[in-house]
């Protein structure tokens, strides 16, 4: 049973792998036997994450990219497989979010989370499709959120592109089906990572937002690593259009 989670001789691209938990995946591919590709803004994270990567004995390529371009996008999946020779596998991971009310939101914000969120799905999984269709194989996986199910003030922008993942995810699997390419995401609930670690320092802040989760504590990060070599490996053939909530249980409060 356990083989059919082995990503031996498989290549994976992670958009956003240089922190965080496009890292913790990254690397979890890798000790599942991928290779992976990196890409991100922020060239030192990659870095760090691709050293991360080969300590596994894994090879990692870093390749610097901006999901919100057509082109660079383009660009990431040709160099994947001149680099690493092939591609099976892409996780969709990048993101941002700016907290404000929808009142005293500005346009260009709400366009810079719409942008890297849901167009940046959208350009990653353009950038793939001719290559996975016919290969008439490949596994996508996006990284929606809790946020896109259940509503919080203040994250209209986010909640609104991370709804759009969850059905951009459900559309392409109904599309891509018949040419055996999964599509799947995964809904994170709250995580501390870097870019979230000072709220949840907070007694107060950490408080009003775990409220809602039933078991009263923030993911551990170790804990997304087997749900994402689930998606990306065999073991998952038969599962496609689904979004799988890792949130300790706020979805179904």
């Amino acid at each position: 049973m356990l083989e059919t989670l082995r990503l031996d001789g498989r290549v994976a691209i992670v958009t956003g792998g240089s922190r965080g938990l496009g890292r913790v995946m990254a690397l979890a591919l890798a000790e599942a036997g991928a290779d992976v590709a990196l890409a991100a803004r922020s060239k030192p994270g990659l870095e760090e994450t691709a050293h991360q990567v080969e300590r596994l004995g894994r090879r990692a390529s870093v390749i610097p990219t901006d999901v919100r371009s057509v082109t660079e996008m383009e660009a990431l999946v040709r160099q994947t497989r001149d680099l690493l020779g092939r591609l099976d596998i892409l996780v969709n991971n990048s993101g941002v979010a700016e907290v404000a009310p929808l009142a005293e939101m500005l346009p260009a914000a709400w366009g810079r989370v719409l942008e890297t969120n849901l167009t940046g799905v959208f350009n990653g999984c353009r950038a793939v499709a001719s290559h996975f269709l016919s290969a008439r194989s490949g596994k996508i996986v996006n990284v929606a959120s809790v946020l896109g199910a259940v509503g919080l003030p203040g994250y209209t922008a986010y909640a609104a592109s991370k709804g759009g993942v969850i059905a951009l995810t459900r559309t392409l699997a109904v599309e891509w089906a018949r040419y055996n390419v999964q599509v799947n995401a995964i809904a994170p609930g709250w995580f501390v990572t870097e870019m979230n670690r000072g709220a949840f320092a907070d007694e107060k802040i950490r408080e009003r937002l775990l409220r809602e989760v039933p078991m009263r504590r923030p993911g551990r990060v170790e804990e997304i690593g087997p749900l994402i070599v689930y998606l990306a490996s065999p073991a998952s053939d038969f599962m496609t259009g689904q979004t799988i909530f890792l949130d300790g249980g706020h979805s179904a409060a």
